[in-house]
């Protein structure tokens, strides 16, 4: 294991994951030509080989030298083969004539796990597979789930058929133990587990669990299922309440390879854990060819196994991290960039990715620099340090009020306590209509009549984020004064430092995508800002108490 220690992983499954999709099971030609359905392609057209499990125990006979072209070139140094088989398919341990063919003779059984096998599922009425679906835009009940409902069947099938640069298979568990949890899965048991099915690790549901409440997919495309922010708080209690076992030395997370980043920041500001939290994605799926995900997983665990990450009290130090492509980025400046493998760039313009995994039969992983900002078991903001509760602002019949909002139950956060925060973009030459700012306004009163924690993230030009018409700057001046925190960044992946100006919250160097989630964490730490009496004409008071309270709101976004 070059060193390395063996590790209990914590494996996470999250929504629209990718790395957790394969390709359409399509029935093969030899159940076609079995059943008399047309054969799918041209004549040879080989099949499409899927992992599967045998049933019984099986005899094969492998022709001898198949393995690799130039096998045979170096048959000196092989040993006899098992025997032979002649023209009729007869097996005999001698050879018997000029074209009987060497073999070697091996039994494959049930226990051996997964075996790449034809296609032979049918559907219902006896026609052949060609996609999901059992016809075009199909609805839910007439269509199959490409995603898996957890991590495990993939780790199963890289540990069984991915070949290492050894020429070894068992590249996962070789290194680590794990437990699969399902956070907010991509795939879900819509007529419930069989009881006979489950194990004492709960591994399935009994109820029947719906699409777009239990499970969130992409694909089939018409059925796309989103998760909300209500979702968020429960795969973050997962996260912490497994991670606050103690029980793993690190936690690999699946999501989508376009959400990844918002999730693993999230974690990053919201667990409390000294151990690390790895994101891993996939832009093509998992199984087909040039699959990228297969590699990420490994590369995520044996960057935990490294320990690269401790410090002497063993202690994470670089926070939630993304692994793609042989790169580790930090969660705070990771961005997907394209669909493709290896595209994802580090944001911000203060580096890159904080390490690298080198050449593969050497697993030499190199930590470049250590981040300054607060993650994890540092962070101001981690669940275990949020309050009960918070103020925030609503409009009621009689103007604004601040109400209580909970946060904190029993240790767990709730689901109506995640804000409510939007993002507003601006360019140059805009319009130069009076009511310019109408779209600002009527935002402004959404969120007013919305849960009690909102806030508004604005990406203005770089990097200093105006908003390049005075009236709109002087909309969200009465956003900030009605108890709206309003975070300004500069557009794009903002290289430069984007500073708090005129009451407004400066956001560094993050996206406004990163700034959104930052100061949805920040709102439940601090509750919304104190409300003028009139928002459209503040006193000097009003200005000193808003000015306080960002002060104190500029200092959490500066530290993490």
């Amino acid at each position: 294991m070059d060193g390395r220690v063996r590790c209990r992983i914590a494996v996470f499954s999250g929504p629209t994951a990718t790395i957790q999709n394969s390709p359409p099971l399509i029935t093969s030609n030899k159940a076609r030509d079995q059943y008399g359905i047309p054969t799918r392609g041209d004549e040879g057209t080989p099949d499409a080989l899927r992992p599967q499990r045998l049933a019984a125990p099986v005899v094969v006979y492998v022709e001898q030298f198949s393995a690799h072209p130039l096998e045979r070139d170096a048959a000196d140094l092989y040993a006899p083969p098992d025997g032979y088989v002649d023209e009729a398919g007869e097996f005999h341990e001698q050879r018997r004539s000029p074209t009987d063919t060497p073999v070697y003779r091996v039994t494959l059984e049930p226990s051996d796990g997964l075996y790449p096998l034809p296609y032979m599922g049918r559907q219902a009425d006896g026609s052949a597979w060609e996609d999901d679906l059992v016809a075009p835009f199909a609805p839910p009940h007439q269509a199959r789930q490409p995603f898996y409902p957890d991590g495990s069947r993939i780790f199963e099938e890289i540990d069984r058929l991915g070949v290492g640069e050894k020429g070894l298979a068992g590249a996962l568990s070789a290194q680590a133990d794990f437990d699969f949890i399902r956070s907010l899965p991509a795939g879900g048991y819509r007529q419930g587990l069989p009881e006979d099915q489950r194990t004492d690790l709960g591994d399935g549901p009994i109820d029947p669990e719906q699409l777009g409440a239990d499970f969130f997919v992409y694909r089939p495309y018409h059925l796309s299922a989103f998760p909300t922010r209500l979702e968020l708080a429960r795969a973050t209690n997962a996260v912490q309440e497994t991670l606050a076992s103690g029980n793993y030395d690190g936690s690999i997370c699946l999501e989508g390879s376009s959400s990844i980043e918002e999730s693993m920041y999230w974690y990053n500001l919201l667990i409390d854990t000294a151990a690390p939290i790895v994101g891993c994605a996939s832009m093509r799926y998992h199984g087909s060819i040039g699959n990228d995900g297969d590699r990420n997983l490994v590369d995520a665990v044996d960057y935990i196994g490294s320990r690269v990450w401790a410090d002497d009290a063993g202690n994470d130090t670089v926070g939630a991290v993304v692994i793609d492509n042989r790169n580790v980025i930090t969660a705070r400046e990771v961005q997907k960039t394209d669909a493709r493998p290896g595209g994802y760039a580090a944001t911000g313009g203060l580096g890159g990715p904080v390490a690298s995994i080198g050449d593969p039969d050497h697993v030499d992983i190199r930590l470049g620099y250590r981040p300054t900002s607060r993650h994890t078991w540092s962070s101001e903001l981690r669940v275990t340090q949020l309050p009960d509760s918070v103020t925030g602002v609503q409009r009621g019949p009689s103007g604004l009020a601040a109400v209580e909002v909970r946060v904190i139950e029993s240790g767990r956060l709730l689901e109506t306590a995640i804000p409510e925060v939007r993002i507003v973009k601006e360019s140059f030459y805009m319009s130069d209509r009076v009511n310019f700012d109408a779209d600002l306004r009527f935002l402004i009163d959404e969120l007013l009549q919305g849960p009690g924690l909102c806030g508004i993230v604005a990406e203005g030009l770089a990097p200093y984020g105006h908003m390049g018409r005075p009236e709109r700057e002087r909309t969200l001046q009465v956003a900030l004064f009605s108890g709206i925190p309003v975070l300004k960044v500069g557009r794009g992946n903002n290289d430069g430092t984007t500073a708090g100006l005129q009451g407004f919250l400066g956001g560094n160097n993050l996206t406004s995508t990163k700034a959104r989630l930052l100061l949805m964490a920040c709102l439940m730490k601090l509750g919304t800002l104190p409300i003028a009496a009139d928002p459209t004409s503040p006193t000097p008071d009003d200005r000193r108490a808003t000015g306080e309270a960002v002060r104190e709101y500029q200092r959490l976004i500066d530290a993490h």
